[in-house]
């Protein structure tokens, strides 16, 4: 997967991509919106905002039909994003798939309140983590971001509209963009 050079890659993406649904009811983009504002609502930092709207670009730039394996979306969405933003948001768009099987091993609550695609979709991703995965996962670094985006986006799956746009969020992007890419 290569990486998006620029901001204006990445809001063409969702103006192509966005309408699909993968399962949960609403839309790529409305997901994303939805968990941007639930990181917005926390107080979390502009990185963790950024890497909630963009945790599941990697969807968008993969086969979003086939729903029975595991398209680890949430590399390929790391990868686009790694050489336009810090590793801030990067990472916990990397980890948000492990966070999730972390979170079943450690909140034994934690898997019933899942949606049903995300169940399945678990078992897919390989199931709730073992006590070493458990262990080895607290020591990546933005682990805590992970699991906080994690937490966005279980919340960011609403069928109503999160009265923002996708665009409102380019300001925002362009000022966290490492690098002044073609059109970022």
């Amino acid at each position: 997967m290569s990486p998006v050079s620029s901001i204006d890659e990445i809001v063409a993406l969702y103006a192509l991509r966005g309408g699909r649904t993968y399962g949960e009811g609403v839309t790529q983009t409305e997901h994303a919106l939805q968990c941007a504002m639930q990181a917005e609502a926390a107080g979390a930092s502009p990185h963790l905002v950024i890497a909630s709207l963009l945790h599941d670009i990697g969807h968008l730039l993969v086969d979003p039909d086939d729903l029975t394996v595991d398209d680890r979306h949430e590399q390929a969405g790391a990868r686009a994003l790694e050489t336009l933003f810090h590793p801030a948001v990067s990472d916990p768009v990397a980890l948000h798939v492990s966070a999730k099987r972390y979170l079943c091993r450690t909140e034994p609550t934690y898997l019933s309140g899942l949606s049903r695609a995300s169940r399945t979709s678990l078992a897919l991703q390989g199931g709730a983590f073992d006590e070493a995965e458990a262990r080895a996962f607290e020591r990546l670094p933005h682990w805590r971001d992970a699991v906080s985006l994690r937490r966005f986006d279980d919340m960011g799956k609403r069928d109503e509209s999160a009265n923002r746009v996708f665009v409102d969020y380019i300001p925002l992007m362009r000022e966290l963009a490492i690098a002044p890419a073609r059109g970022a």
